[in-house]
């Protein structure tokens, strides 16, 4: 009898997802000794910006090479065999719909990044957002939108139970994805779909971990010399890699854990210390960097200042709202600097500062609110949407040495923070970006004299 095969689908064909999960479930594959062979990943893509890629990794029948380099320098090569079938794509995700709905799809996996959610502070859907009020009307160019008609047709061919995994840095994005979700097909009054969801479908919580760069050049030759391969769709990533999953999955699942998958009955130690250290140091170094005139992310974390600043914001704001902890914070901490500073990745500061309308809620307001709680003045958090400001000034003045990219910016609204009387108290008030503090005299005075210090 033959053996039963399962698909693994993922929408969101971007480098992230070829250099992390696609990898874990490789290794699964190679595995010489109780392998799980019985499972593949189809590969899909909401939006036709990545038409060009799929057509050369289905040239490639889906493989291609992983090049890791660690801060050291040290360089390896793997080819990565995981990806079997690559979906096409068209205007209205025929083939990916019709992969999200066979049989043999026990998980869809995505990643659409922070700002292809489309929550606002207080976690509700943004409706009045062209690309949902487009999907609300049947159309399918947001993750919401696909996924909708990929479980109306699972639930009308009653193909059994499937899990969705979001590997996005978005807190409790399993938790976030579904309360989205049920808001869109609560709006598209989608009632017995709604009433079938809980029995068929889990959403996860996830963290993923692994620093990829969009690709360049140099890494195709780089792989020509060392494997002998013409690659037309290489990937790059840093050595470091770490995925936390909550076991709570639908259907059949491949054996993640004999390939170091952690798989945990909670995700939120592991997702606040992510959030908090790594993402939110991560874009305040972009930011820093980009109005130093700094191009890449290990050299705005080698400058004195900036590292000193993601230092202290940790240290001073981000461990006492953490602890207690069962991970040692401040080692996490001096670890993510260390990866910043790998002068071998050259990770850019555009790639890192973009999105920074969902970072700012995200990973850092939560800090902010809590230190106040504590009774304390998050001066060292501060510094960090501090940044954003100078940055997004920068934006308005049409001065930024790139193209600033954000799924969530309303660029009207931006501009008018610094057209206003008082640009640093329409920024403050901001409550999509502060929530509860937005407005609060002593936090508009904060933010007030944390920017005057950065300007010095």
């Amino acid at each position: 009898m033959a053996a039963q095969i399962y698909q693994w689908l993922h929408i969101g064909s971007g480098s992230f997802h070829r250099a992390h999960q696609a990898w874990y479930l490789h290794r699964l594959l190679q595995q010489s000794e109780n392998g799980d062979t019985r499972w593949h990943i189809a590969l899909g893509n909401i939006r036709d910006d990545a038409n060009a890629l799929l057509n050369a990794l289905e040239k490639q029948n889906g493989e291609y090479v992983l090049e890791t380099v660690s801060p050291a320098g040290e360089r390896e090569y793997e080819k990565i065999t995981s990806i079997k079938k690559i979906v096409p794509w068209d205007d209205r995700l025929t083939a990916l719909i019709a992969a999200g709905s066979a049989p043999e799809t026990k998980a869809i996996s995505f990643t659409v990044t922070e700002g292809g959610y489309y929550l606002d502070s207080h976690l509700t859907l943004e409706k009045a957002n062209k690309d949902i009020a487009h999907d609300l009307e049947g159309g399918v160019c947001t993750i919401y939108g696909a996924i909708a008609h990929i479980l109306q047709r699972r639930m009308e061919d009653n193909v059994g139970p499937v899990t969705l995994l979001c590997c996005d840095n978005v807190r409790h994005n399993g938790q976030r994805f579904h309360d989205g979700l049920v808001q869109f097909l609560t709006l598209r009054q989608q009632d017995a779909l709604l009433k079938w969801l809980p029995g068929a479908v889990t959403t996860p919580n996830t963290m993923v971990d692994r620093i990829t760069p969009r690709p360049s050049a140099d890494i195709a030759p780089r792989v020509k010399t060392a494997l002998g391969i013409d690659d037309a769709a290489p990937v790059m990533a840093e050595s470091f890699i770490q995925w936390v999953v909550e076991d709570k999955f639908a259907a059949e699942r491949p054996a993640l854990e004999k390939v170091d998958v952690e798989l945990v009955d909670n995700v939120d130690a592991y997702e606040e210390a992510k959030t908090r250290i790594l993402n939110a140091s991560h874009s305040a170094i972009a930011w820093a960097g980009t109005l130093d005139e700094l191009a890449y992310i290990d050299e705005s974390t080698n400058v004195e200042a900036i590292r000193q600043l993601a230092w202290d914001y940790v240290t001073e704001d981000v461990i006492p709202c953490l602890t207690p902890s069962p991970l040692d914070l401040a080692e996490y901490r001096d670890v993510v600097l260390e990866r910043f500073s790998n002068p071998h990745i050259k990770d850019t500061n555009q790639r890192v500062a973009a999105d920074g309308l969902s970072k700012i809620p995200g990973f850092i307001t939560p800090t902010l609110i809590t230190r106040y709680e504590q009774g304390a003045v998050p001066r060292a958090c501060a510094k960090l949407p501090a940044l954003f400001f100078l940055f997004m000034r920068r934006w308005h003045e049409g001065s930024l040495p790139y193209k600033y990219e954000d799924g969530i910016l309303n660029e009207q609204a931006v501009h008018a923070w610094y057209t206003s009387e008082d640009p640093v108290k329409a920024f403050a008030s901001d409550k999509p970006l502060f929530s509860s503090l937005a407005g609060k005299p002593e936090f508009i005075q904060l933010l007030r004299e944390t920017i005057k210090e950065l300007e010095r």
